[in-house]
């Protein structure tokens, strides 16, 4: 019998998801306020209720009544609004920054969005007027607007202006129960329920109860339809998902079809109540592996028709992106929502757990190349080469995904933090490059940046900012002052002390306000043990209950510090008064000085131990001041090595480095990868300089990222080859790594006819975006990065 990995690989795109696939790219983007109405609608109603409750009566009105609609030839229906791609306005999670900017949402340098002049004048009359004051951005502004602002060009402060998401939910539990069943048994909790949480499951109900109707709403949808609808096939179809709707409702999902279905309304319900990023679904191919194998072996589907169903779900999962400020937009460029699916890895017994899902996801990755779902292919030493082989030919084709995850640094550095060995094993990873737990944790993944490359400006300067000449951190003296490098390192500890505490303090509020204003009924329904316990996610309720905080970045560090290591203090070509009058002019008139610590101060990257060891001692020290330490939740605090696309402007907050880097020019890309253009020695040099910096200090998730010429997956030698790097990479010890295979020139090309390249995406922190919609600067940063080939 031939193989399938073989019969999957043969298989073409069809017609109708390639119309579909065309007409959800051309439909513009507007930002909504219909959720808004109707949410200012039901607090104004609901004034003497809890926030609990007017939450769950708000969100519930919302399911019953927002505008739908089904396109002809869906297989998977259900968004939460009408327009494809919309920006939702959510009034609970923060206004202020709508009202400076809805009138030119279509005029910024990325992230741009359609206005409707009517919805700008309901938005101004109706719906501002009553949330002034009441929102998660004032209540956050209003407590800590003056420490964060005092703080925030070394830690920035995350989750202010919306809801926290960032969670794998227990997709499993909900398609095997159903809203219907998860209903029934939060009713009999009701009962039973003690006085203090009986209004956390009356709650519950109530948003269950909206699911039900939501899923009803599309039945009747789909039903009248069929009956306008005078071709015979697509009359059918709409009867097909009235009558999938009609079982969802009310009972758990039997077909393959059924389950995806509902699996998508799920997601489509967690948006709709918190309008965060990064609820994502994790590992899709083991959970749902059941109904499909079971409808195969049954020969009620076969390989085409699965895909089929898999690529319109993978549609759905791009008609949703996120609205954000312009401020937020440059550290999260390119609407990145954050539907992560992970896919392979091992199993409980520690076999290979791909399957032919996993294939099925893959190709669909490679029929679409769109930016989600954020495709992760996890790995191990027992992963087939055939495995391996298809996730290489599928990075070649430049989408920028799978991006890769290694079990064998994942797992122990999850058990590190406390999580079970069964859990670790199962592992996946949410948003970006963010590690979680299946179904029983509120990670808090995003809560803080901490920019190490400002402290270390601020220690060379004697806590004084050197773009704006304003005190900022501890007076530690400045570069010509520090006689050793021992005092360079004293004077750097000192800065990340000084933000260290009020930065924790800063995270603590945050997290407490969450659960005062944003509690979620419905994602505590689908996440483990906030039933049992009673408690919202926001409050605890959740198994594990982690927070974690990125360090910023050690790439640079390493490169800083080496330089004053070797050209300073023991190489003494450089005077430390030359170089600080050097940093404090920006370089100015001192370019040969600047280009001799670029050119032959070592670097980061290219398998330079002791410049290495730098960037994990200052990592390490970072993260060891977390020990001991739990969040409002009674869980630990963690670090992570990633940036998203925060690195652009971070680096804006940055004057002259020791490297030779000018003031306000992008910081290293990623979180472990190497200063663009400084990692010469080439990618395997690069991957053990990365190894270096131990994984157990990236539990929150790491991100390393290379690119690779696409000649070098045009015939099997090269493939071997990339092949062969993976497997360096997972003996390695590496937590993560991605890739960005595209011509230079086609990027340079796609700024000049932006139209013409509309549907060029490429990987940029741990997501892959549309390139011409991200702004020039950050572009430009993702054209400058190391080329391999």
């Amino acid at each position: 019998m031939e193989n399938y990995i073989d019969l999957i690989d043969r298989l073409k795109i069809s017609k109708r998801i390639q119309t579909l696939r065309n007409s959800m790219l051309k439909e513009n983007r507007y930002a909504s306020i219909e959720q808004a109405k109707i949410i200012t609608r039901v607090y104004k109603q609901n004034e003497k209720e809890s926030v609990r409750i007017k939450r769950a009566l708000a969100l519930r009105e919302s399911l019953t009544q927002i505008a739908i609609r089904i396109d002809k030839g869906e297989l998977i229906v259900g968004n939460r609004t009408a327009g494809v791609r919309a920006g939702v306005i959510f009034p609970e999670s923060g206004l202020s920054w709508v009202d400076e900017e809805i009138c030119h949402l279509h005029e910024r340098p990325q992230d741009k969005f359609y206005v409707r002049p009517e919805d700008i004048d309901v938005f101004r009359h109706e719906i501002l007027p009553y949330w002034k004051g009441k929102t998660l951005e004032d209540k956050v502004g209003q407590i800590l607007g003056e420490e964060m602002s005092r703080i925030g060009k070394v830690a920035k402060i995350n989750q202010t202006d919306h809801a926290q998401g960032h969670v794998c939910p227990n997709t499993e539990k909900w398609i095997k129960l159903g809203p219907a069943g998860l209903l029934e048994d939060v009713k009999a909790r009701i009962k039973e329920a003690e006085p203090q949480k009986s209004e956390f499951y009356k709650a519950v109900a109530i948003v269950l109860e909206g699911a039900i109707a939501f899923i009803e709403r599309y039945e009747r949808l789909a039903a009248g339809l069929a009956q306008k609808e005078k071709d015979f096939a697509a009359k059918n179809e709409y009867l097909e998902i009235a009558s999938i709707c009609n079982t969802l409702k009310k009972k758990p999902a039997q077909s393959f079809r059924e389950a995806v279905q509902s699996f998508w309304f799920l997601y489509v319900i967690l948006q709709m109540e918190s309008n965060a990023s990064s609820f994502s679904p994790g590992r899709a191919d083991q959970y749902l592996y059941p109904y499909f194998k079971r409808d195969f072996d049954n020969g009620l589907i076969t390989y085409e028709m699965a895909l089929e169903i898999v690529e319109a779900l993978w549609l759905k999962f791009n008609q949703i992106v996120y609205l954000r400020s312009s401020n937020s937009a440059k550290y999260f460029a390119g609407f990145p929502i954050g539907f992560n699916v992970a896919l392979g890895g091992i199993t409980q017994e520690g076999e290979e757990a791909a399957n032919e899902l996993s294939y099925l996801f893959l190709k669909a990755q490679a029929h679409l190349g769109l930016p989600q779902p954020n495709l992760s292919a996890r790995v191990f030493k027992g992963a087939s080469d055939r495995f391996l082989k298809t996730c290489a030919k599928v990075i070649g084709l430049g989408s920028g995904m799978p991006q890769i995850f290694n079990d064998e640094a994942v797992i122990p550095a999850l058990m590190d933090k406390g999580i079970s060995a069964f859990d670790a094993k199962n592992y996946a990873i949410i948003g970006c490059v963010e590690l979680t737990t299946h179904g029983n944790s509120l990670g808090w993944s995003d809560a803080a940046m901490f920019n190490m490359v400002k402290a270390l400006e601020l220690a060379l300067n004697d806590g004084v900012c050197m773009l704006t000449g304003k005190q900022m951190g501890a007076k530690t003296g400045t570069l010509a002052q520090h006689h050793t490098f021992e005092d360079v390192e004293a004077a750097f500890k000192q800065q990340i002390d000084y933000f260290f505490e009020p930065m924790i303090r800063c995270c603590e509020t945050v997290e407490k306000l969450h659960a005062q204003i944003l509690p979620s009924a419905f994602l505590s329904a689908v996440v483990d043990d906030c039933l049992d316990k009673g408690m919202d996610i926001t409050e605890g309720g959740a198994h594990y209950n982690l927070s974690g905080i990125q360090a910023i970045q050690p790439a640079n560090i390493a490169d800083s510090l080496a330089a004053l290591k070797s050209m300073v203090y023991e190489g003494k070509k450089i005077s430390s008064q030359e170089l600080y009058n050097a940093l404090v002019a920006n370089y100015q008139d001192d370019e040969p000085l600047r280009l001799t610590l670029l050119n032959h101060a070592p670097k980061f990257g290219n398998d330079i131990e002791w410049v290495d060891m730098i960037g994990y001692k200052w990592i390490k020290y970072f993260a060891d001041k977390f020990k001991g330490l739990k969040n409002v939740r009674g869980g630990p605090y963690h670090t992570g090595l990633y940036t998203v696309s925060a690195h652009v402007p971070m680096g804006a907050n940055v004057g002259a480095t020791p490297d030779g880097r000018k003031a306000q020019k992008p910081l290293a890309d990623g979180g472990l990868s190497a200063v663009y253009g400084r990692d010469i020695k080439g990618p395997t040099a690069l991957l053990r300089s990365v190894s270096r910096i131990d994984s157990m200090l990236g539990s929150n998730g790491t991100l390393l990222n290379m690119k690779f010429s696409p000649s070098m997956f045009k015939d099997e030698e090269g493939i071997e080859k990339f092949t062969a790097l993976l497997k360096a990479f997972i003996d390695l010890n590496i937590i993560h790594v991605q890739f960005n295979v595209v011509n230079k020139e086609d990027l340079l090309q796609a700024q000049k006819d932006p139209e013409a390249y509309r549907s060029l995406t490429v990987r940029v922190a741990g997501y892959t975006a549309y390139f011409t919609e991200l702004a020039g600067d950050l572009q430009n940063e993702i054209i400058e990065r190391t080329w391999y080939s």
